[in-house]
């Protein structure tokens, strides 16, 4: 049988099941399994540990599917979890037809490595991993039969894919997409989604919560919308009674969907700003500008905790400009959706940027991904969003 041993002493965190191995732990490898194969991993005194996923050009070596002995990684175990995946969902939030939401969260679900979205009867899967890949065909099937799907599109084109030796793959899976961007609802407001080349799966649906505190935080308010992408925070400020929203992104493209979202919704009083976010802060600074409402939603800057310290640089430059741009009890909403950086990190990097602005900022609430996107308890990696509500004194 293929199989992976570990070190003697290694098993600690399969006990504790976590779906990772990394190849630090691994002895030996038996049997010359291939690529996304699944093998018994075994403790260095043969105790069963778990079937796995094996990946021998990442440094994740193995990816826990079952811990359970008597388990048999095949079709049938794929659409219980797929099943127990969506069903969890319909009990978290209103299943719209016409809405969006993530049916499946990688290994908090159970899944490692895979990622599936919809947008009303449109999925969109994101396979994130060898094992994943391998199941490829198998998944796209259950997912057909699993739901009304009209269409089924793949988007496994994220940059981890080269850590797991596999090439991106973006395309039609199952049926044809009747129209593409496809038009989805949340929280009242209306979006399109450019499935083929927007980032993640064409939308950052782990924000809807955000989005919508954005929108209840927001009447009366001067906002500034940094890393606006196509603009939902800012649409989610001007239907909140937002007085004024600057918005900013380097992408020409995203400010140009950012505007037709405005448009579809009939808001107004956005302005749209191309440039460099880093440079237009020290920009508005120096023209004596200032907010109400700041929201700072950058892209990953560190995505291992290899690049933690200096992804922490570029987070305190830009939580020191918003402070300094936040006026007497304005409100910052600062995120970070780098997996190398930890809550307790981001915590300190915002306390310190604070602290060098001069500005004796309050915590007024923990933000995290809406539910649809849980974090197994064993699995804290899994917490990739987090964000800090922080408000400035009178």
């Amino acid at each position: 049988m293929k199989k992976l041993i570990l070190k003697p002493g290694r098993e600690k965190s399969l006990l504790r099941k976590h779906p990772w191995v990394f190849t630090g732990a691994v002895e030996r490898v038996d049997g010359n399994p291939d690529s996304g194969e699944t093998i018994a991993v075994r403790s260095s005194q043969g105790a069963f540990l778990g079937w796995a996923a094996f990946s021998p050009l990442s440094q994740i070596v193995a990816r826990i599917w079952d811990f359970s002995e008597s388990a048999r990684i095949d079709r049938e175990f794929l659409r219980a979890r797929l099943q127990r995946s969506m069903s969890m969902r319909s009990v978290l939030l209103d299943p719209s037809e016409n809405g969006a939401v993530r049916l499946v969260h990688g290994e908090s679900d159970g899944l490692p490595g895979v990622v599936v979205d919809r947008y009303t009867d449109t999925l969109v899967v994101q396979l994130g991993s060898a094992g994943a890949y391998r199941w490829r065909d198998v998944l796209v099937e259950l997912l057909g039969e699993l739901t009304s799907a009209h269409a089924i599109f793949e988007r496994s084109d994220a940059d981890v894919l080269a850590l797991e030796g596999m090439q991106p793959s973006v395309g039609e899976r199952h049926g044809t997409l009747a129209v593409d961007p496809i038009v989805f609802e949340e929280n009242g407001l209306r979006f399109r989604v450019d499935l083929q080349h927007g980032h993640k799966t064409g939308f950052y649906l782990d924000q809807r919560d955000n989005r919508a505190l954005v929108r209840s935080l927001a009447a009366g308010r001067e906002v500034l919308d940094c890393f606006c992408y196509t603009g939902a925070f800012s649409a989610a400020a001007l239907a909140g009674g937002a007085s004024a929203v600057t918005a900013i992104d380097s992408s020409a493209d995203s400010l140009a969907m950012a505007a037709a979202h405005m448009e579809l919704n009939g808001l107004a009083g956005a302005q749209f700003v191309a440039a460099d976010v880093f440079q237009m802060l020290r920009r508005l600074r120096d023209q004596g500008r200032s907010f109400d409402l700041i929201i700072l939603d950058p892209p990953k800057f560190a995505p291992t905790a290899a690049l933690a310290e200096r992804a922490a640089r570029g987070y305190k430059d830009i939580n020191l400009y918003a402070f300094k741009l936040l006026r007497p009890g304005g409100v910052l909403l600062t995120f970070s959706c780098s997996g190398g950086v930890s809550r307790d990190l981001f915590q300190k990097i915002v306390a310190g940027a604070a602290l060098d602005a001069g500005v004796d900022a309050q915590i007024l609430r923990w933000l995290n991904a809406a539910p649809d996107h849980p974090v197994a308890l064993a699995f804290p990696e899994g917490e990739y969003l987090k964000g800090l509500l922080c408000r400035a004194p009178t």
